[in-house]
Protein backbone atom coordinates (compact mmCIF):
# COMPACT_ATOMS: atom_id res chain seq x y z
CA UNK A 1 0.00 0.00 0.00
CA UNK A 2 2.81 2.35 0.98
CA UNK A 3 4.28 1.86 -2.51
CA UNK A 4 1.37 2.55 -4.39
CA UNK A 5 0.95 5.55 -2.35
CA UNK A 6 4.85 6.91 -3.66
CA UNK A 7 3.88 5.91 -6.62
CA UNK A 8 0.71 8.22 -6.80
CA UNK A 9 2.58 10.96 -5.06
CA UNK A 10 5.36 10.66 -7.94
CA UNK A 11 2.57 11.28 -10.46
CA UNK A 12 0.63 14.24 -8.88
CA UNK A 13 4.49 15.45 -9.10
CA UNK A 14 4.84 15.05 -12.98
CA UNK A 15 1.70 16.40 -13.86
CA UNK A 16 2.55 19.03 -11.78
CA UNK A 17 5.64 19.49 -13.26
CA UNK A 18 4.42 19.54 -16.56
CA UNK A 19 1.72 22.06 -16.07
CA UNK A 20 4.62 24.51 -14.38
CA UNK A 21 6.48 23.79 -18.15
CA UNK A 22 3.44 24.67 -19.89
CA UNK A 23 3.02 27.59 -18.03
CA UNK A 24 6.51 29.02 -19.22
CA UNK A 25 6.72 28.41 -22.53
CA UNK A 26 3.68 29.56 -25.21
CA UNK A 27 2.11 26.43 -26.86
CA UNK A 28 -0.51 25.69 -29.18
CA UNK A 29 -3.62 22.93 -28.83
CA UNK A 30 -2.84 21.54 -32.53
CA UNK A 31 0.55 22.27 -33.97
CA UNK A 32 -1.00 22.74 -37.81
CA UNK A 33 -3.74 25.44 -35.88
CA UNK A 34 -1.96 28.92 -36.80
CA UNK A 35 -0.36 31.19 -34.32
CA UNK A 36 -2.85 33.08 -32.23
CA UNK A 37 -0.75 36.76 -32.67
CA UNK A 38 -1.81 39.82 -31.30
CA UNK A 39 -0.49 43.22 -32.25
CA UNK A 40 -0.75 47.00 -31.24
CA UNK A 41 -0.66 48.80 -34.96
CA UNK A 42 -1.53 47.74 -38.25
CA UNK A 43 1.90 47.74 -39.20
CA UNK A 44 3.09 45.30 -36.75
CA UNK A 45 -0.21 42.77 -38.18
CA UNK A 46 1.12 43.19 -42.33
CA UNK A 47 4.63 42.73 -41.31
CA UNK A 48 3.95 39.71 -38.93
CA UNK A 49 1.75 38.17 -41.85
CA UNK A 50 4.65 38.99 -44.44
CA UNK A 51 6.45 36.25 -42.67
CA UNK A 52 4.11 33.98 -40.65
CA UNK A 53 1.65 33.50 -44.51
CA UNK A 54 -0.90 31.31 -43.11
CA UNK A 55 0.84 29.59 -40.38
CA UNK A 56 -0.32 32.91 -38.10
CA UNK A 57 -3.74 34.40 -37.52
CA UNK A 58 -3.22 38.35 -37.09
CA UNK A 59 -5.25 40.65 -35.15
CA UNK A 60 -4.42 44.26 -34.74
CA UNK A 61 -5.84 46.15 -31.54
CA UNK A 62 -5.73 49.73 -33.85
CA UNK A 63 -7.16 49.79 -37.27
CA UNK A 64 -5.05 52.63 -38.45
CA UNK A 65 -7.62 55.37 -37.85
CA UNK A 66 -7.15 56.02 -34.27
CA UNK A 67 -4.50 57.94 -32.43
CA UNK A 68 -1.63 55.31 -31.09
CA UNK A 69 -0.88 57.64 -28.35
CA UNK A 70 -4.12 58.23 -26.82
CA UNK A 71 -5.88 54.72 -27.80
CA UNK A 72 -8.17 52.95 -25.16
CA UNK A 73 -8.40 48.82 -25.01
CA UNK A 74 -11.69 47.73 -25.47
CA UNK A 75 -13.03 44.38 -23.67
CA UNK A 76 -12.86 42.75 -26.81
CA UNK A 77 -8.88 43.33 -26.67
CA UNK A 78 -8.76 41.76 -23.44
CA UNK A 79 -10.26 38.34 -25.04
CA UNK A 80 -7.90 38.66 -28.10
CA UNK A 81 -4.70 38.93 -26.02
CA UNK A 82 -6.08 36.34 -23.53
CA UNK A 83 -6.49 33.68 -27.04
CA UNK A 84 -3.18 35.17 -28.09
CA UNK A 85 0.63 32.76 -28.21
CA UNK A 86 2.68 36.12 -29.38
CA UNK A 87 2.24 40.00 -28.94
CA UNK A 88 4.19 42.27 -30.66
CA UNK A 89 4.20 45.93 -29.72
CA UNK A 90 6.53 48.69 -30.97
CA UNK A 91 7.64 50.54 -27.29
CA UNK A 92 9.29 53.23 -26.35
CA UNK A 93 6.42 54.51 -24.75
CA UNK A 94 4.26 54.49 -27.85
CA UNK A 95 1.45 51.84 -26.76
CA UNK A 96 1.64 53.37 -22.83
CA UNK A 97 -1.90 50.85 -22.06
CA UNK A 98 -0.17 48.28 -22.97
CA UNK A 99 1.28 46.99 -19.63
CA UNK A 100 -2.39 47.10 -18.03
CA UNK A 101 -3.80 45.61 -21.07
CA UNK A 102 -1.34 42.59 -20.52
CA UNK A 103 -1.62 42.53 -16.55
CA UNK A 104 -5.16 42.28 -16.66
CA UNK A 105 -5.24 39.67 -19.17
CA UNK A 106 -3.33 37.47 -17.04
CA UNK A 107 -2.07 35.26 -19.35
CA UNK A 108 0.78 33.87 -18.46
CA UNK A 109 2.15 32.08 -21.62
CA UNK A 110 1.53 35.31 -23.76
CA UNK A 111 5.10 36.38 -24.84
CA UNK A 112 5.40 40.30 -25.36
CA UNK A 113 8.16 41.36 -27.90
CA UNK A 114 9.54 44.58 -28.20
CA UNK A 115 10.09 45.06 -31.97
CA UNK A 116 11.95 48.25 -31.95
CA UNK A 117 15.09 46.84 -30.18
CA UNK A 118 18.33 47.49 -31.24
CA UNK A 119 17.18 50.31 -33.44
CA UNK A 120 18.84 54.08 -33.14
CA UNK A 121 16.07 56.56 -32.24
CA UNK A 122 15.76 59.69 -32.81
CA UNK A 123 14.95 61.91 -30.24
CA UNK A 124 12.21 65.00 -30.60
CA UNK A 125 13.41 68.15 -30.90
CA UNK A 126 11.91 71.55 -32.39
CA UNK A 127 15.22 72.72 -34.17
CA UNK A 128 15.28 68.71 -35.86
CA UNK A 129 16.50 69.37 -39.29
CA UNK A 130 17.71 66.68 -41.51
CA UNK A 131 21.05 65.66 -40.79
CA UNK A 132 21.27 66.98 -37.37
CA UNK A 133 19.63 64.26 -34.99
CA UNK A 134 21.35 62.30 -31.84
CA UNK A 135 20.87 58.47 -32.19
CA UNK A 136 20.76 56.01 -29.25
CA UNK A 137 20.31 52.33 -28.64
CA UNK A 138 16.70 51.20 -28.49
CA UNK A 139 15.06 49.61 -25.88
CA UNK A 140 14.61 51.00 -22.27
CA UNK A 141 15.41 54.22 -23.82
CA UNK A 142 13.18 57.05 -24.98
CA UNK A 143 12.37 58.79 -27.99
CA UNK A 144 10.01 59.50 -30.95
CA UNK A 145 8.97 55.94 -31.49
CA UNK A 146 7.74 55.96 -35.11
CA UNK A 147 10.37 53.97 -35.77
CA UNK A 148 8.91 51.97 -38.52
CA UNK A 149 8.31 55.11 -41.17
CA UNK A 150 12.01 54.76 -42.02
CA UNK A 151 12.23 51.28 -44.05
CA UNK A 152 15.68 50.48 -42.57
CA UNK A 153 14.16 50.19 -39.28
CA UNK A 154 11.17 48.12 -40.21
CA UNK A 155 13.93 45.27 -41.29
CA UNK A 156 14.75 45.41 -37.84
CA UNK A 157 10.88 45.19 -36.66
CA UNK A 158 10.91 42.29 -39.22
CA UNK A 159 13.97 40.36 -37.66
CA UNK A 160 12.02 40.35 -34.07
CA UNK A 161 9.36 38.73 -35.64
CA UNK A 162 10.75 36.12 -37.59
CA UNK A 163 12.55 35.04 -34.50
CA UNK A 164 9.50 35.09 -32.44
CA UNK A 165 7.64 33.01 -34.74
CA UNK A 166 10.86 30.27 -34.92
CA UNK A 167 11.27 30.17 -31.38
CA UNK A 168 7.71 29.36 -31.20
CA UNK A 169 7.07 27.10 -34.13
CA UNK A 170 10.84 25.86 -35.38
CA UNK A 171 9.07 23.30 -37.90
CA UNK A 172 8.75 26.23 -40.21
CA UNK A 173 12.05 28.07 -40.08
CA UNK A 174 12.96 28.13 -43.44
CA UNK A 175 9.59 28.99 -44.83
CA UNK A 176 9.89 32.04 -42.29
CA UNK A 177 13.46 32.89 -43.77
CA UNK A 178 12.35 32.64 -47.25
CA UNK A 179 9.40 34.79 -47.05
CA UNK A 180 11.76 37.22 -44.94
CA UNK A 181 13.71 37.38 -47.75
CA UNK A 182 11.11 37.68 -50.41
CA UNK A 183 9.49 40.78 -48.67
CA UNK A 184 13.01 42.73 -48.04
CA UNK A 185 13.54 42.52 -51.80
CA UNK A 186 10.05 44.36 -52.19
CA UNK A 187 10.84 46.68 -49.86
CA UNK A 188 14.49 47.04 -51.51
CA UNK A 189 12.88 47.87 -54.41
CA UNK A 190 10.30 50.25 -53.00
CA UNK A 191 12.29 52.28 -51.28
CA UNK A 192 15.07 52.46 -53.93
CA UNK A 193 12.10 53.96 -56.14
CA UNK A 194 10.79 56.25 -53.79
CA UNK A 195 14.48 57.67 -52.81
CA UNK A 196 14.97 58.22 -56.65
CA UNK A 197 11.70 60.43 -56.52
CA UNK A 198 12.43 62.76 -53.51
CA UNK A 199 15.85 63.07 -55.59
CA UNK A 200 14.50 65.76 -58.56
CA UNK A 201 12.76 67.88 -56.05
CA UNK A 202 14.64 71.58 -55.51
CA UNK A 203 12.87 71.88 -52.04
CA UNK A 204 12.40 69.20 -49.80
CA UNK A 205 10.87 71.21 -46.42
CA UNK A 206 7.90 70.81 -44.92
CA UNK A 207 6.13 72.02 -41.56
CA UNK A 208 4.95 68.78 -39.28
CA UNK A 209 1.43 68.63 -37.67
CA UNK A 210 3.50 66.47 -34.65
CA UNK A 211 6.74 64.89 -34.69
CA UNK A 212 5.46 61.43 -36.20
CA UNK A 213 8.11 62.01 -39.13
CA UNK A 214 11.73 62.85 -38.11
CA UNK A 215 12.43 59.06 -39.20
CA UNK A 216 10.86 59.63 -42.48
CA UNK A 217 12.17 62.93 -43.18
CA UNK A 218 15.87 61.10 -42.71
CA UNK A 219 15.47 58.05 -44.71
CA UNK A 220 14.51 59.92 -47.76
CA UNK A 221 16.16 63.19 -47.23
CA UNK A 222 13.32 65.40 -46.11
CA UNK A 223 13.88 68.44 -43.63
CA UNK A 224 11.46 69.03 -41.49
CA UNK A 225 11.24 73.02 -40.68
CA UNK A 226 9.22 73.43 -37.61
CA UNK A 227 6.52 71.36 -35.91
CA UNK A 228 2.70 72.72 -34.77
CA UNK A 229 1.92 70.47 -32.21
CA UNK A 230 5.30 69.34 -29.97
CA UNK A 231 3.72 66.31 -27.94
CA UNK A 232 0.65 64.57 -29.42
CA UNK A 233 -2.64 65.30 -27.08
CA UNK A 234 -1.38 68.64 -25.96
CA UNK A 235 -2.74 72.61 -26.99
CA UNK A 236 0.14 74.76 -29.23
CA UNK A 237 0.07 78.31 -27.54
CA UNK A 238 -0.50 80.84 -29.28
CA UNK A 239 3.07 82.23 -29.13
CA UNK A 240 4.57 79.15 -30.69
CA UNK A 241 1.63 79.35 -33.87
CA UNK A 242 2.54 82.84 -34.33
CA UNK A 243 5.82 81.73 -34.55
CA UNK A 244 5.48 79.51 -36.70
CA UNK A 245 3.38 81.61 -39.11
CA UNK A 246 5.97 83.73 -39.22
CA UNK A 247 8.58 81.52 -39.56
CA UNK A 248 6.61 80.07 -42.80
CA UNK A 249 6.35 83.43 -44.39
CA UNK A 250 9.64 84.52 -43.83
CA UNK A 251 11.45 81.57 -45.52
CA UNK A 252 8.73 80.58 -47.94
CA UNK A 253 7.79 76.77 -46.74
CA UNK A 254 5.07 75.72 -49.05
CA UNK A 255 3.69 72.52 -47.23
CA UNK A 256 2.46 70.76 -43.91
CA UNK A 257 2.02 67.73 -43.57
CA UNK A 258 -1.03 66.85 -41.70
CA UNK A 259 -2.12 63.03 -40.41
CA UNK A 260 -5.23 61.70 -40.54
CA UNK A 261 -5.16 60.61 -36.76
CA UNK A 262 -5.15 63.94 -36.02
CA UNK A 263 -7.51 67.26 -36.06
CA UNK A 264 -6.94 69.47 -39.19
CA UNK A 265 -8.13 72.26 -37.39
CA UNK A 266 -4.72 73.67 -36.68
CA UNK A 267 -2.69 73.06 -39.77
CA UNK A 268 -5.68 74.54 -42.22
CA UNK A 269 -5.74 77.92 -39.49
CA UNK A 270 -2.11 78.45 -40.62
CA UNK A 271 -2.94 77.17 -44.28
CA UNK A 272 -4.94 79.75 -44.11
CA UNK A 273 -2.59 82.60 -42.61
CA UNK A 274 0.09 81.90 -44.58
CA UNK A 275 -1.02 80.19 -47.86
CA UNK A 276 0.90 76.78 -47.53
CA UNK A 277 -0.77 73.67 -48.95
CA UNK A 278 -1.88 71.32 -46.51
CA UNK A 279 -0.92 67.20 -47.24
CA UNK A 280 -2.91 64.55 -45.36
CA UNK A 281 -0.99 61.58 -45.05
CA UNK A 282 -1.05 58.46 -42.47
CA UNK A 283 1.08 57.11 -39.78
CA UNK A 284 -0.61 53.35 -39.87
CA UNK A 285 -1.71 51.25 -43.00
CA UNK A 286 -5.27 51.61 -43.74
CA UNK A 287 -6.05 54.93 -42.85
CA UNK A 288 -6.10 55.91 -45.63
CA UNK A 289 -7.67 55.16 -49.16
CA UNK A 290 -4.85 52.81 -51.00
CA UNK A 291 -2.86 52.46 -47.67
CA UNK A 292 -3.72 48.93 -46.68
CA UNK A 293 -0.24 47.71 -46.32
CA UNK A 294 3.13 49.06 -44.92
CA UNK A 295 4.20 49.09 -48.92
CA UNK A 296 0.92 50.91 -49.96
CA UNK A 297 1.44 53.45 -46.80
CA UNK A 298 5.15 54.36 -47.73
CA UNK A 299 4.95 54.71 -51.38
CA UNK A 300 1.52 56.92 -50.87
CA UNK A 301 3.38 59.02 -48.24
CA UNK A 302 6.11 59.67 -50.54
CA UNK A 303 3.99 60.41 -54.00
CA UNK A 304 1.69 62.75 -51.81
CA UNK A 305 4.44 64.62 -50.45
CA UNK A 306 6.76 64.68 -53.22
CA UNK A 307 3.99 65.73 -55.54
CA UNK A 308 2.88 68.57 -53.02
CA UNK A 309 6.79 70.05 -53.37
CA UNK A 310 7.05 69.47 -56.80
CA UNK A 311 4.03 72.30 -57.58
CA UNK A 312 5.42 74.71 -55.37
Amino acid sequence: MLQGIRKMHASILLFLAILAGLSLHPTRADARDPINVIVTIPVLKDLTEQVGRSHVRVQSLLSGYENEHTYSPKPSDLVAVRKAHLMFEVGMGLEVWVASLVKTAGSPSLRVVTTSQGIGVIHDDSSYRHGAHEDETAGGATGNPHIWLDPDNAIIMLRHITEALILIDPAHTDEYHHNLAAYRHQLDLLRTELSRRVLSLPDRRFIAHHPAWPYFARHFGFEIAGTIQMQSGTESSALHLQSLIATIKKDRIAVIVSEIQLSQRLPLLIAKETHARVVVLTTLPGGLPGTKTYLDMLRYNVVQLTDALSQT
